[in-house]
């Protein structure tokens, strides 16, 4: 409670300025409450006061108010009511007061030349605009005038007058030639700031007939041209030749040769001149002398610098300009042209005078009924303005009496304000160059109180740390709020809460007994409102067992630990960093629950790794190293540090340095490469040792260099290619002699920490920079461009002072110069710093939103006036959050996006937003003390979307001639779902795709059964969802219709490992006409089916590929288990087999299929075994007794068969070869008939011969050969043996007369007809 205290009455008027502070209202700007609260007319957008248009489009003259109810707009012209449904070309736009003047449509501008001023009116109030001038630009047309030659005499100087018309605005003034190239200027030759082309002296390359001087009206986007100029130069020399006939004899005789001329001032003339320029504006003072050789222009001020930072030269020095003038530029300026035989100046007398501008603009003022407030209208100008109030538009001597109101100068005292005292004032600051007008509004409300925090709404806290429970609220007169715990909890009061003047109840330190709900009661003589609010504590997340600092060698394995504790309704997420970025993308890293492991490290993996785990409240890391070694080596030759040198003397002492000498210790085997030198101060930091030099290993002594008042003790440290030495003794002590300072404190820096203080702060000397006993420093400061004397303090043993009582965010300049006991330091430099921020005043204002498409928006603002920022303006936040989704009309939690814009900038773009949605964005601005207020949330809704693909897709309940689908509606519709478009089309087993189908199906559907389907058939199914704005992105899916078993043909004898083809025949009544197929490329290149047929020492490989034509293949293959690099043989063409010869018997190999031109895309690995060695199985068979008394008998046997033979051939007759095989056949081992399917006749006479080149030939007694190596026909694994579609390869053998005998058929890996058959896919 503040005590009464008796004030001197010539104080009144600070009183009442501290009453409008403290009980004017504050209304939050909360759209909903700005709706419904009334609210005098505020002009927000007007016309310039100054307003040139263009004749030949609409004059547009614009007047936008906003107020509560929505103002009505009236217009004067010149002074009096100007009538706009009594003029036709006039039209004003809807809820709005600009004017529309349509000169396209046959008005003229010149008619509608005056003077505007809009008035915006309701019932609270009128609020006018600056006074408008409307002029239309004219570009007038030079006028005719006969142009004489110009001959001019080289050396002399030269004026080229372009004297442009009088236009509005004044035209730019530029000179070009007839092929509209620029004439070159130079220090010589330039043009003044009228137009005109000056030339200090003329050369005989001036000689031209097109100087052409242009002026370009930009407002009316024209140019007028000036009739050309002809100059011609003439020489001495050329004189007698060329124009003798035209002169007479006495100028003949007066002419003189080119000589040198001082300088003379072409412009301005005379000694001495005048110019007046208005504060804020650019100022320009010309100076052009004419002379041979060249003047050189220098600009000086009497009595003064110029202003640094706003001071440029430009036209080769010729122009003095400075920008943003002030009363202090005001003063003499000096030109002065010089050149080598001497020099002429010229005094220019600047006088700023200065326009009104603000000083306090007057504020809206909100006041509750029997309130008192102030408005306060302050400005300057040159000469003073005076300053006259007017009330809703009308003088305020006149208006109608308000006996709560009193007028005293520039400021309005009101008084016991009742709901009738609402009014628009208006602030009208003039002199003789402008004026100034300002519009505040004095707006009296009664409201209830009104609480504008959501109900009910949660908050949830990490346990020990601080809870903010919102209770903002609003109402007239201001309510009071309490707070209780509880249905039925008594008031909050004590030392374990914090009352904030927003209605916000902060915890410092809230605990598990804080939980529970809260209620916010706010109550004036009007009403009470209340508002519950809940608040749960959290257990803090911890990570319970960190990970550890780890050494491992090179090639190993390494875990880190990483076990976490967290409250159990909150979800933890864990993620791991190496150096602060993502862990590598390799295999070898591998994340599990608790922790990492780091799988066969390498040097690359040294580093600190990081665990973080975050919720949604709370977020807590550890970190370990890991370091790499390698087995230590065994050393040939042990290297050491080297041995510490000693014998350290002092000689040659004097005040300043001293000479120190030392012996080297054993170098141990790498040589010395330098000493560090170390000095000890002894008097001021006792035991530390700080770096004072070091020099090369072959020196053994150094001068170094003393500071005054130090105890010096010294000592050498050795350093060799393996490390440092340890220190010498330290050498014996020399204290120096003190002295003043020789240097200043570093890093001066003056930055507020409060609004009304200035903290300044330095690095202070260290010991040995003191020179002396007694340290101190004097701070100084005084406020900069302000005629202030220097303040200084003199202060000991800190490096911080605060200068309290300062005007918020003002320039200081600062300096701290250091002294002690023997005198002062040199004069410190000034450095500049800045009293104490505080928040922005006001929010940025007229935000606006532009969708751009439905994930994308642009927003404007317009900015805050830098003098309300309060301190270094840092940018711009936009708060922006989706408030629901339109299609599913649910809302969510409110999760706030905050974009940050550096510095002025008024616009942004807010990228990621949802589409079909409703946001809400709010924008304030930043300085370094924190943000502003928040500008009125503003509502936008992002347009449909086209929706993401269905949750899934899935087909079920194959039969003959149907399938079931099944779908999700897409996860993110982004709009309303109009309808699911289904395609599909069959796929045969070359990749063919037929007719592709379309139907669509509507969005109220999730299933779908497919009828009267080609069965045993592959179909291929692309679904996505619609949107009115379009198709979503699809989900495809592939299956397959029931086979009909009955029809399916016996399987063909295949020759690959593992592979058959299987054939069936399709039903009439489903394919009376085949379907026409369409050859089409897969979605993605790949290899497949990688398929080998092993032999001894060679393997056919073959496969499936399905990408891009014409692709070049390769084969690599290695023995399985090896670490040995890949072998690699290119595929002739673009084929799908190839055969791998040269193998080793017995052995296993490993094989892939690979691309060329396709980095990193292979097949996966297939593994095969090549049979063992033929010579093994015969010698193992050799052995055996029983086998030699077989072979006998066999052989025996053929040679009387053979015998019976040729006897029977000698007579005619014919071996019956077809019965004897008949009798001998195996009906396990028989092949396939080509004709019938059946199983024909197969030998087995010499299972264990190995095939022999060129041994088979076909049936048609001839034996083709390919081109390439790569047929099998060279190995005799076939007759007829081919490759078929995909390239695996199949064997065909045929029941005729030529029987094929096959290998080892014995051997489950031998490429045999056997083991074909019985290997069907």
């Amino acid at each position: 409670m503040m005590k009464k205290k008796s004030v001197p009455a010539s104080k009144p008027f600070l009183i009442l300025f501290l009453c409008q502070i403290i009980s004017a209202l504050d209304v939050p700007l909360d759209s909903k409450l700005l709706e419904e609260l009334s609210q005098p007319p505020t002009i927000t957008h007007q016309s310039p006061k100054d307003y040139i248009v263009d004749p030949r489009e609409n004059i547009v003259i614009q007047c936008e108010a906003k107020g509560k109810p929505p103002p009505s707009f009236s217009w004067t012209r010149n002074g009096t009511h100007f009538d706009i449904d009594k003029d036709e070309q006039v039209t004003m736009k809807p809820n709005s007061g600009t004017l529309v003047i349509n000169i396209m449509n046959g008005g003229k501008a010149e008619a509608y030349e005056g003077v505007y001023q809009c008035t915006a009116r309701n019932e609270r109030g009128a609020a006018i605009s600056n006074n408008i001038v409307i002029r239309p630009s004219r570009s007038p047309l030079w006028t005719k005038e006969k142009l004489e030659p110009n001959q001019v005499r080289e050396g002399d100087s030269l004026v080229l007058h372009c004297r442009p018309p009088v236009g509005l605005p004044p035209p730019i003034i530029f000179w070009m030639d007839n092929a509209f190239q620029r004439l070159p200027q130079s220090e010589r030759v330039s043009q003044g700031l009228n137009g005109d082309l000056y030339f200090s002296n003329v050369q005989p390359e001036d000689t031209r007939e097109d100087y052409i001087c242009y002026a370009r009206f930009n407002h009316t986007q024209t140019i007028q041209q000036k009739q050309p100029i002809s100059v011609k130069v003439f020489s001495m020399d050329s004189l007698n030749d060329t124009i003798a006939a035209n002169l007479s004899d006495t100028d003949i005789y007066g002419a003189k040769p080119v000589t040198e001329r001082q300088p003379v001032l072409l412009t301005p003339t005379g000694s001495t001149s005048t110019k007046v320029e208005l504060r804020g504006n650019v100022l320009l003072l010309e100076c052009i002398a004419a002379g041979l050789p060249t003047p050189v222009i220098r600009w000086i001020k009497e009595g003064g610098e110029l202003p640094a930072n706003r001071t440029f030269f430009e036209n080769f020095k010729k122009t003095l300009k400075i920008i943003d003038v002030s009363e202090a530029d005001s003063g003499n300026y000096k030109c002065i042209a010089r050149n080598t035989l001497g020099s002429v100046h010229h005094v220019i007398s600047v006088t700023v005078k200065a326009a009104p501008y603000w000083i306090t603009a007057p504020r809206n003022l909100v006041l509750s009924p029997g309130e008192d407030g102030t408005l306060i209208c302050r400005a300057n100008g040159n000469p003073k303005p005076s300053i006259s109030w007017l009330a809703n538009g009308v003088p305020i001597a006149i208006a109608p009496e308000d006996p709560s109101r009193k007028v005293d100068g520039d400021t309005i005292i009101f008084s016991h304000v009742q709901e009738r005292s609402s009014a628009v004032y208006q602030c009208n600051a003039s002199n003789e160059y402008g004026y100034l007008l300002a519009n505040a509004f004095v707006n009296v409300l009664a409201e209830p109180p009104r609480i504008l925090t959501p109900a009910n709404k949660l908050y949830q806290v990490i346990a020990d740390s601080p809870a903010l429970l919102d209770c903002a609220y609003f109402g007239s007169p201001k309510p009071e709020i309490e707070w209780f715990k509880g249905v039925k909890g008594s008031i909050l009061r004590g030392n374990e809460y914090v009352f904030h003047d927003n209605g916000t109840l902060e915890i410092p330190v809230a605990q598990k007994d804080s939980s529970g709900t809260y209620t916010c009661v706010a109550r004036n003589e009007l009403g009470k409102i209340q508002n519950e609010v809940h608040l749960e504590i959290k257990d803090p997340t911890m990570i319970i067992k960190q990970p550890e600092y780890k050494v491992v060698q090179r090639y190993g394995q390494v875990s880190f630990e990483c076990i976490i504790k967290h409250d159990s309704t909150l979800l933890p997420t864990v993620i791991w960093l190496k150096d602060n970025h993502e862990l590598p993308d390799d295999e070898r890293f591998l994340v599990g629950k608790d922790n990492l492991t780091i799988m066969n490290v390498t040097d690359k993996d040294d580093g600190t790794y990081t665990c973080i785990v975050n919720t949604t409240l709370d977020s807590v890391s550890a970190s370990a190293v890991l370091t790499v070694v390698a087995a230590p080596p065994t050393p040939a030759i042990i290297y050491a540090r080297p041995n510490p040198p000693f014998d350290l003397e002092l000689t040659g002492q004097l005040e300043r340095s001293i000479e120190l000498s030392w012996i080297p210790g054993d170098e141990n085997n790498s040589p010395i490469t330098h000493f560090i030198i170390e000095y000890e101060d002894g008097l001021h930091e006792p035991g530390v040792w700080h770096y004072q030099t070091e020099v090369p290993g072959t020196q053994t002594t150094v001068q170094l260099k003393l500071s005054p008042y130090v105890n010096y003790s010294f000592r050498v440290i050795a350093v060799n290619q393996i490390g440092r030495s340890q220190p010498s003794e330290p050498s014996e002590q020399y204290l120096t002699k003190s002295a003043s300072p020789d240097e200043n404190p570093a890093n001066v820096q003056g930055i507020g920490s409060e609004p009304d203080n200035l903290v300044i702060t330095w690095e202070s000397l260290k010991g040995f920079q003191s020179n002396g006993p007694g340290l101190q420093y004097k701070v100084s400061w005084r406020q900069k461009d302000v005629d202030d004397e220097w303040t200084s303090v003199i202060v000991a043993n800190v490096s911080k002072y605060i200068v309290s009582g300062t005007p918020t965010f003002v320039p200081y300049e600062i300096k701290v110069q250091a002294l002690n006991d023997l005198g002062y330091a040199p004069e410190p430099s000034e450095v500049i710093g800045h009293s104490g921020e505080d928040l922005p005043m006001v929010a940025p204002g007229n935000v606006q939103v532009h969708v751009i498409n439905s994930t994308l928006a642009k927003v404007h603002w317009d900015p805050v006036p830098l003098k309300t920022v309060r301190g270094h303006l840092q940018g711009y936040k936009v708060y922006y959050w989706k408030v629901q989704s339109l299609s599913r009309r649910s809302r969510r939690h409110v999760e706030k996006k905050i974009l940050t814009f550096r510095g002025n900038k008024t616009f942004g773009m807010l990228p990621g937003l949802e589409p079909y949605s409703s946001y809400k964005l709010n924008v304030r601005v930043v300085n370094g003390k924190g943000e502003g207020p928040a500008s009125p949330d503003k509502v936008f809704k992002t347009p449909e979307g086209v929706p993401s693909s269905p949750s899934f897709l899935k087909i079920t309940n194959p039969t003959l001639d149907s399938l079931t689908l099944e779908w999700g509606s897409p996860t993110h519709p982004n709009g309303v779902l109009t309808s699911y478009i289904l395609k599909f089309q069959p796929i045969n087993n070359t990749h063919e795709l037929g007719p592709l189908v379309e139907i669509r199906i509507p969005a109220n559907e999730s299933s779908l059964i497919l009828k009267n389907l080609n069965y045993s058939t592959r179909y291929k199914f692309y679904f996505n969802a619609q949107t009115s704005v379009g198709s979503g992105s699809q989900i495809t899916e592939e299956a397959v219709t029931i086979m009909d078993e009955a029809d399916i043909l016996r399987p063909a004898v295949g020759a690959g490992k593992g592979y058959s083809e299987i054939l069936f025949a399709t039903s009439p009544v489903m394919h009376t006409v085949r379907p026409t197929f369409y050859k089409v490329q897969p979605l993605y290149p790949r290899i497949r089916n990688v398929t080998t047929a092993a032999a001894e020492t060679y393997a056919n490989i073959s496969w499936e590929y399905e990408g891009p034509e014409h692709a070049n293949f390769y084969v690599e293959y290695g023995v399985a288990g090896s670490k040995e690099d890949w072998k690699k043989e290119i595929v002739n063409g673009s084929r799908s087999f190839f055969v791998l010869k040269g193998l080793t018997p017995g052995t296993t190999y490993k094989v892939r299929v690979g691309a060329e031109g396709l980095s990193g895309f292979r097949s996966s690995e297939d593994v095969f075994e090549t049979g063992p060695a033929m010579a093994s199985r015969q010698v193992d068979i050799a052995t055996q007794g029983w086998f030699i008394g077989l072979m006998c008998a066999v052989a025996l046997l053929i040679l009387i068969l053979l015998i019976v033979c040729f006897i029977r051939r000698n007579k005619g007759g014919k071996y019956p070869v077809k019965e004897k095989e008949d009798a001998h056949a195996d009906p396990e081992i028989q092949p396939m008939k080509e004709d019938d399917g059946t199983f024909g006749e197969y030998s087995d006479a010499e299972d264990h011969k190995p095939l022999k080149k060129g041994s088979r030939t076909p049936s048609d007694r001839t034996v083709k050969k390919e081109d390439s190596d790569d047929s099998l026909v060279d190995y005799g694994e076939g007759v007829n043996g081919q490759f078929n579609e995909d390239g695996s390869f199949i064997g065909q053998y045929s029941g005729k007369k030529e029987k094929e005998p096959a290998e080892g058929n014995e051997s489950s890996e031998a490429p045999s007809p056997v083991n074909a058959m019985n290997s069907f896919v």
